[in-house]
């Protein structure tokens, strides 16, 4: 880490429901405050399913890394980001974002959603698995077959509506609550907009915009920040 002052994380929670329950855990931080080559360790050390580090607030540009590995492109930390940096005194209605995956547009809604624009080419791959109801989907325990180390399952609850759960052991994440590139890659295969029931009660809006970008939404709260120690000089 740079410096010997503590490191703070701002901890949000992205896709809650209406009432603000549940939701993903993101850990946001000033990349100023941390080395490169130190980066990965210290989203490992959070656990959250991703950890997004801020370098310029002006130019959007930032970094992914989940408790495994960095990604391109992400749709909860960004959603997350985007609703910081759309807080921000004098911050305009809209604003772009610049993770290493590709230029990303961000704005909050009149229902007070944060939603992200973005490219689908450098998203995870995801495997998405249809079964045949929700109750499949709510009982699963786990993956189907060892092959899908990052699986999305998932079943129509209604027209438009489904119901989502999401393992990702390849990214260092066994379960994930709540996923925007899935949900990104899920409303460019079907070509409609969707409702997404993720996880325990994480709630997911989401629509295409044409064969290289989509759409994704949701609400976000910020719960109590934490403070990480500097490691100490070898």
């Amino acid at each position: 880490m740079t410096g010997r002052h503590d490191v703070l994380v701002r901890v949000l929670r992205v896709f809650t429901d209406d009432g603000g329950r549940q939701g993903n855990a993101l850990g946001v931080i000033d990349g100023a405050l941390v080395d490169q080559d130190d980066r990965q360790r210290v989203a490992h050390e959070l656990g959250f399913s991703e950890t997004i580090f801020i370098d310029d607030h002006g130019t959007g540009e930032l970094r992914i890394f989940t408790p495994a590995v960095e990604l391109p492109l992400a749709g909860h930390p960004l959603v997350g980001a985007a609703w910081l940096l759309l807080r921000e005194p004098g911050a305009p209605t809209m604003l772009d974002l610049r993770p290493p995956g590709g230029l990303v547009h961000a704005w909050t809604g009149a229902d007070e959603r944060t939603w992200i624009e973005a490219p689908l080419g450098t998203l995870p791959d995801w495997s998405l698995v249809q079964l045949g109801s929700p109750a499949e989907v709510e009982n699963l325990t786990g993956t189907l077959r060892p092959d899908h180390d990052h699986v999305v399952y998932w079943a129509w609850i209604e027209t438009g509506v489904m119901r989502v759960r999401c393992f990702a052991p390849r990214f260092g994440v066994a379960e994930d609550e709540a996923t925007g590139s899935a949900t990104l890659r899920l409303t460019a295969l079907l070509e409609v907009p969707i409702e997404i029931r993720q996880g325990r009660g994480s709630l997911l809006s989401a629509r295409p915009v044409d064969a290289d970008r989509a759409v994704v939404g949701g609400l976000v709260v910020e719960d109590e920040p934490l403070h990480l120690m500097p490691r100490s000089p070898r």
